[in-house]
């Protein structure tokens, strides 16, 4: 059965794509997606969510990756470029989260402390 988070988005979104069946998310990365939908007004796409032990290891995923706890995922927006969302997020979130900005998408974590990266 589908299971809706919010009015545009699904649990689903956040599966590891290695088809193990965990899937989660941490409310907190939920409010922050939810805020950058709200924000830029634009379906928010969910490329990578939670992964388990063994696809984050093939996704080169470092060994204590947020995505493991359901705190990260790695988005894009449609329509708007990644630089944009990147730059929307470091001013929002000036002092904590962990931002990266990737040439096709932006990585967006919730540790507490902050944490900026261009790849």
């Amino acid at each position: 059965m589908k299971r809706k988070l919010h009015k545009n988005f699904w649990r689903s979104e956040w599966a590891c794509k290695c088809g193990c069946g965990f899937n989660a998310v941490d409310p907190e990365l939920l409010a922050v997606d939810i805020d950058i939908r709200e924000h830029f007004g634009e379906r928010v796409t969910i490329n990578s969510g939670c992964r388990c032990e063994k696809h984050n290891e093939a996704e080169g995923g470092a060994d204590d990756s947020y995505h493991k706890k359901a705190q990260a995922n790695d988005i894009e927006v449609e329509n708007i470029r990644p630089r944009q969302v990147y730059e929307y997020l470091c001013k929002k979130y000036p002092n904590t989260y962990g931002i990266a900005l990737y040439n096709t998408f932006v990585h967006v974590d919730i540790r507490l402390r902050r944490w900026r990266k261009i790849y």
